[in-house]
């Protein structure tokens, strides 16, 4: 199909097919606030550019800004319409998955801020459903409690230690939260703020070059 905007399982969103067949990886990208389904094409396309690339567009508005949650303030989030909303991108990502074909075992998250946050709720509301995930600037969503068992999926994990939003005593926790559940964490520390910088992309892409079923 093409890579002409959709809509389903009420998400509006691109799908671009992985190119020659080479690979049945598909990219989940999830962009950060007053993002949309074409902000992260380009980065999924450097970090692996045979994938196949599923985005969705935030259905929640904050101030005209697509979201994929509400929050309270920064860095308060409403954590019931988290939960729902977790839920409702799971459902996506089923409905996405039968629709273009897409292996459902072989899709990992590339998110940035809120779409790093929503992907992190994920991995710990709905486990099953990411083979593993690449966070950029992520928070911690909430601390689950039993923790799920994450039982060595490999995560990507991106920070700045100048990021004005996320302090790193919260990206650490986040990163012992998922160690905690028995996932395999990677971590990339800058002396950047809150944004991707190339150095973090140069570091995501030798993670998932280095992943067993990449190839």
């Amino acid at each position: 199909m093409s890579s002409e905007i959709h809509e389903a399982g009420g998400f509006i969103h691109r799908f671009l097919p992985a190119k020659n067949n080479t690979t049945s990886v598909t990219l989940l990208l999830l962009h950060g606030t007053g993002g949309d389904e074409n902000d992260l094409i380009d980065l999924g396309r450097m970090l692996l550019p045979d994938a196949a690339l599923l985005s969705p567009r935030g259905p929640v508005l904050e101030n005209g800004m697509p979201r994929f949650f509400r929050r309270l303030a920064e860095g308060i989030f409403d954590l019931p319409d988290l939960h729902r909303r977790t839920d409702e991108l799971a459902q996506f990502i089923k409905t996405a998955s039968d629709i273009y074909q897409i292996d459902g075992q072989r899709i990992l998250a590339v998110g940035f801020s809120n779409g790093a946050n929503i992907a992190a709720s994920m991995l710990l509301q709905q486990p099953k459903v990411l083979a593993g995930a690449a966070l950029l600037h992520p928070m911690v969503p909430f601390e689950p409690e039993p923790r799920p068992d994450l039982a060595e999926k490999p995560i990507f994990i991106s920070a700045g230690r100048r990021d004005p939003i996320v302090p790193t005593s919260n990206t650490q926790r986040l990163i012992e939260l998922f160690k905690e559940s028995r996932a395999s964490v990677t971590e990339s520390w800058s002396n950047g703020g809150h944004t991707i910088t190339h150095e973090e992309i140069r570091a995501a892409r030798a993670w998932l070059s280095g992943l067993s079923f990449i190839n």
